[in-house]
């Protein structure tokens, strides 16, 4: 039937042992070393994550404040150059209003001069105008 042959029970199991402790030195230990490794690297890079999202948290604060900051100096800036821009338009027009006072001014007393001029002229030609009126009327 079955034999049995007890040395080669005990090669097998000095072989199975000896198998067995290879691979725990040469595959067990560094596999379970790499699995601790990998588990110790994720927990950091956790805690990593965690510190720069409150970080990022912190300078997104941050960043919202200097935004608004930054949109207020621009509106009172806008708001000087408006307030600057109408001061000097507001001179030039005034400026541009007197000149053209004036120019209208000595148009009206050129105005005024050549009307006087007109009315002398046409004043000291009267008589001759009417001696032609009375010449052209006596001829019909």
């Amino acid at each position: 039937m079955l034999d049995l042959y007890p040395s080669l029970m005990i090669f097998v199991l000095l072989v199975f042992l000896f198998l067995l402790y290879q691979l725990t030195i040469k595959l067990y230990q560094p596999l379970l070393k790499f699995m601790d490794s990998r588990d110790e690297a994720i927990r950091n890079d956790l805690k990593a994550a965690q510190n720069l999202d409150s970080n990022s948290d912190e300078l997104l604060k941050e960043a919202d404040s200097i935004l608004s900051e930054a949109k207020t100096k621009a509106t009172k800036l806008r708001q000087e150059a408006i307030e600057e821009f109408k001061a000097k338009n507001a001179e030039l027009i005034a400026k541009k209003q007197s000149e053209l006072e004036s120019e209208y001014a000595k148009f009206e007393e050129e105005l005024s001069k050549k009307k006087e001029e007109l009315k002398s002229s046409i004043l000291s030609q009267m008589p001759l105008i009417k001696e032609s009126l009375k010449a052209k009327f006596s001829q019909i």
